[in-house]
């Protein structure tokens, strides 16, 4: 068994690379192998988001609080809130944040295969932040 403490984690800002606006970025778990498990917690000011990525094995958020928007590369934005969940499968290039006005948390949880969980793509335009 292992317990990780709440506050025994540091706490990150997502580097500007991969984030649109300021989110900060907290762990909750990284499962050691044979497990392939990575979980953490992003809380995103009103308008910052990711920008575009896929998984290798798809990814699987919950949003805990406020309200945010999900996008796919077809175009696809569906607004999100808190109690939701969101499956993006795996390859599926995709964004996530918080709304326009409005500041959002969600876990997220992937797996991690050949030592990565994400491939980091480019910047999502405010175009394809606002346009659905």
């Amino acid at each position: 068994m292992l317990i990780k403490r709440n506050g025994s984690q540091a706490s990150s800002i997502g580097p500007v690379e991969n984030f649109s606006g300021h989110a900060r970025r907290d762990p909750i778990h990284t499962a050691p192998e044979p497990s392939r498990l990575a979980a953490g917690q992003v809380t995103f000011d009103p308008a910052a988001r990711t920008v575009w990525h896929t998984h290798p094995v798809g990814q699987l958020l919950i949003i805990t609080s406020g309200c945010g928007r999900v996008g796919t590369w077809d175009g696809d934005i569906q607004e999100v809130k808190a109690g939701d969940t969101v499956w993006f499968e795996a390859g599926e290039k995709h964004w996530h944040g918080a709304g326009p006005d409005t500041a959002m948390s969600h876990i997220a949880v992937t797996e991690v295969v050949d030592g990565s969980a994400v491939d980091w793509l480019e910047p999502v335009s405010d175009d394809q932040y606002t346009t659905n």
